[in-house]
């Protein structure tokens, strides 16, 4: 019997959508579902949920079990095959919003800080000891099993695992499946999404749509340039940023906005405050969502335990068709975070988490050489690279000065800080996480 085991369970909606595309897939139906947190109520009403899907849409095939707690955590990854994570160490409270706060007294805005910046280096610092907790527990009671992370930020957090623990580790994330199909719509071009092929690759949050062709085989970014162009001088839209790319880069990113408007040192500065309404930035964004989340979450859930009612149709998350194509041997692709090893793209470095191209089969999850990108989108990734490598070496070292290294070299960071603040901002950080960093000397 396959075996699925989710951390972060309390994850409601998350979970709800991979354990419930599961459930719709003919080859996990009868798995044992693993249900992992370390918040009580979260566990339970994720597993009411769960239990509801099981029952409604899998004829209760699926046997379910919850685990509870740090004591329990062995029992929960016993035997596993697939290991799917999705914790946030800190939560919204304390930790995102001590990640807002603090950097805005000294003048640092951000709009997601879930992956670059201060907000991602803190939040990659504190998550990569519990990884580090998780892959020792696999190591000794699931070494052969598969860790499928979704947690942010994605190549830091992925870049250590496969680095530093023995544990196979693929990183995902859905924009890359989206992220022509947004584009196309948004350019109103989706006539041209039945068919398409396209190749995209480069870092999580900022891999790079290389080709994108109609079904006939027609280049469609001629088109794609001069729309993006014209939609920008109309007006403010959602996209401002990353169709700025298309004009000045030549080419279209995975990520949307929002998140790219802080991985550069180009649209946020304080001295050109008039850069976030031209370019439509929505600053403290991450924070407004978690509240508007928590809230449409919470009247979901009373919605659904009043009456048990739920249902559920298999989404375009990659986790279960990554089971399915290991459980029976029908290969998948995916676009995955692996590791750079022999310079899968030959100008960004080996020790480099990369997004790219990868077939998934009963073998496991081999990706694919995609060969040198574009000077300009390698040199605009490894603005990335060298934050994210240098957050990993001070989650290795555990050295506050790794820490400032990794903050000065952000782009957006030493965009707007000087190095005496930076460093001063780092220990303000650190001292107000407490026990989630208390580890860093």
């Amino acid at each position: 019997m396959t075996k699925i085991t989710f951390m972060g369970a309390g994850s409601t909606i998350f979970a709800r959508n991979v354990l419930g595309d599961s459930m719709c897939t003919p080859a996990l139906r009868e798995s044992e579902i693993a249900l992992y947190d370390i918040d009580a109520q979260r566990l339970r009403e994720s597993e009411i949920i769960i239990r509801a899907i099981n029952e409604n849409v899998n004829a209760g095939r699926a046997r379910i079990t919850t685990h509870l707690g740090v004591e329990n955590r062995r029992a929960a990854l016993q035997g596993a095959s697939f290991v799917v994570n999705a914790i946030q160490v800190g939560g919204y409270e304390p930790c995102t919003v001590i990640d807002f706060e603090i950097p805005k007294k000294y003048g640092l805005r951000q709009t997601i800080a879930d992956t670059l910046g201060i907000g991602g280096i803190m939040r990659a610092l504190r998550t990569i000891p519990v990884m580090q907790d998780f892959a020792d527990d696999m190591a000794a009671v699931c070494p052969d099993a598969w860790l499928l992370n979704y947690t942010n930020p994605m190549a830091m957090l992925t870049g250590y695992m496969l680095r530093y623990t023995p544990i196979k580790t693929v990183g995902l994330c859905h924009s890359v499946q989206v992220c022509s199909e947004k584009l196309l719509q948004t350019l109103d071009m989706a006539d041209k999404l039945p068919g398409r092929r396209e190749k995209i690759a480069g870092i999580n949050h900022m891999g790079w749509l290389l080709e994108i062709c109609d079904r006939e085989g027609n280049d469609l970014y001629p088109e794609i340039r001069r729309r993006a162009a014209a939609k920008n001088a109309a007006g403010k839209h959602d996209d401002m940023v990353r169709f700025e790319y298309i004009r000045h880069l030549g080419y279209y990113c995975t990520e949307s906005s929002e998140h790219n408007a802080e991985y550069n040192p180009f649209y946020i500065k304080s001295r050109y405050p008039e850069l976030i309404d031209r370019y439509n930035i929505p600053l403290d964004e991450y924070p407004r969502r978690c509240i508007n989340q928590i809230a449409g979450w919470e009247k979901e859930r009373d919605e659904i335990l009043a009456d048990g009612k739920i249902t559920h149709t298999r989404s375009n998350e990659y986790a279960s068709y990554i089971m399915e194509a290991m459980v029976t041997n029908a290969p998948y692709k995916i676009g995955g975070n692996v590791l750079n090893c022999g310079h899968l793209i030959e100008n960004l470095p080996a020790d480099a988490c990369v997004e790219v191209p990868c077939l998934v089969d009963g073998s496991g999850v081999t990706p694919c050489r995609v060969g040198a990108l574009p000077p300009v989108l390698a040199a605009m990734n490894m603005t990335n690279v060298n934050v994210q490598l240098l957050t990993i070496e001070a989650a290795r070292t555990r050295c506050k000065e790794d820490i400032y290294r990794a903050a000065m070299l952000d782009p957006h960071t030493a965009a707007e800080l000087s190095i005496d603040d930076i460093i001063a901002m780092c220990d303000e950080l650190i001292e107000a996480h407490g026990p989630y960093m208390a580890m860093y000397r």
